[in-house]
């Protein structure tokens, strides 16, 4: 029974943390000790965002980042390049039903229409760099994409969670 009981929360907790409307993804420099790295410093000059969501997107890395037990300094071992772009995206949709109500019911012979409409949205992404500051070189980079830019509310929850799923594949288990 116990068995039974832990499959059953294993597969709901997977079930629910595969279900992210982000696509999420990570590199690294295979070469670079990622536990040698303890301070940060947020460099934010190519971060072309309103102040609002610079605000949320830059309190979110650092959060994540202490919460990594790195420390903020005017001397740190990682710089961090944070980036944000948006594209638009076109939505095609198409319904054919196989028929409408005609004689004989709704499987008899009838007159059956198809539907296509678009809709178009913009899709942002965030690109997060730590770079070594001894070296200058890039050392992990994460990249999420999927954030719907058009609505504030949207934006005001999704910045928190997607900038969380990008940091949890911080540090890179090897």
């Amino acid at each position: 029974m116990k068995k039974y009981l832990l499959l059953i929360l294993a597969s709901a907790t997977l079930g629910l943390t595969s279900c992210s409307p982000f696509n999420v993804r990570s590199d690294y420099a295979e070469t670079a000790t990622f536990s040698n790295y303890r301070t940060y410093k947020l460099r934010i000059d190519d971060l072309k965002l309103n102040d609002i969501d610079k605000d949320r997107v830059l309190n979110e890395v650092s959060r994540q980042l202490q919460t990594k037990g790195l420390s903020v300094s005017d001397s740190p071992d990682l710089i961090i390049n944070v980036k944000a772009n948006h594209k638009k995206i076109k939505d095609i949709q198409s319904r054919n039903p196989y028929g409408m109500y005609g004689w004989g019911g709704p499987f008899g012979w009838g007159v059956g229409m198809s539907r296509t409409w678009t809709s178009n949205h913009n899709e942002g992404a965030l690109i997060i760099d730590l770079i070594d500051a001894k070296t200058s070189k890039l050392v992990w980079q994460g990249i999420g994409s999927g954030i719907s830019v058009d609505s504030p509310r949207s934006k005001q929850k999704q910045i928190p969670q997607i900038v969380a799923e990008i940091m949890a594949n911080y540090p890179p288990k090897k």
